[in-house]
């Protein structure tokens, strides 16, 4: 193995949207919110390259009842994202030893560049990021694992792919790639290591 494809959301960055409807609708209803209302695929629509205008504005048409807290999930953004500094940690490592790693993540491209891209140091640490929402590709279609890999370099044979979601570990893995499934930084960093890219 020669680099590192990390996902960002759960495993390097903290991302928990309870907390950004919450901070709008109080945190009963936004628990309603994400167990009764199709968060994932409204959000997926977004990393897929959706616009949050257009997002907001079908919401309001088609489900005005959640329209308060789709609002609140997209105002209160911020609120969702802390660092996960064990994993970061491991990331650090990696750049020292002059691993190559890129971050190939499913994010709009909008709340990206907003609320991601000047805020959190560990992007510095990455060659470059690959954000689902700029491309218009998510994960799993396997064309944006491609694009990580071209992106890199590399080849997918040469990179390790880390997400905390067994189905694209699964597409990386079926283009070639080594695939992690990540829990936690203790055990991903031995993973990596057995791999050959950190020391035992």
């Amino acid at each position: 193995m020669a680099g590192v494809v990390w996902d960002l959301g759960n495993v390097l960055i903290d991302w928990q949207p309870l907390a950004a409807v919450a901070a709008g609708v109080g945190d009963a209803e936004a628990r309603r919110f994400l167990a009764e209302f199709d968060f994932g695929a409204w959000n997926h629509a977004c990393d897929a390259g959706r616009s949050w205008a257009d997002a907001l504005a079908e919401l309001d048409r088609l489900h005005p009842e959640w329209s308060p807290h789709g609002h609140a999930y997209h105002r209160h953004f911020p609120a969702a994202l802390s660092e996960l500094p064990a994993s970061v940690a491991v990331v650090r490592e990696l750049h020292a030893a002059g691993v190559p790693q890129c971050g190939l993540t499913n994010w709009s491209h909008e709340l990206y560049q907003a609320h991601a891209a000047g805020r959190f140091d560990l992007l510095d640490l990455l060659d470059h990021v690959v954000v689902s929402g700029t491309e218009r590709i998510a994960k799993p279609d396997p064309r944006i694992f491609l694009l990580a890999a071209e992106r890199s370099g590399l080849v997918p044979e040469q990179l390790v792919f880390v997400d905390d979601n067994v189905g694209n570990v699964e597409a990386a893995a079926s283009l070639g790639m080594a695939g992690i499934v990540f829990t936690d930084a203790p055990t991903l960093r031995a993973e990596l290591a057995a791999l050959g890219l950190l020391p035992g």
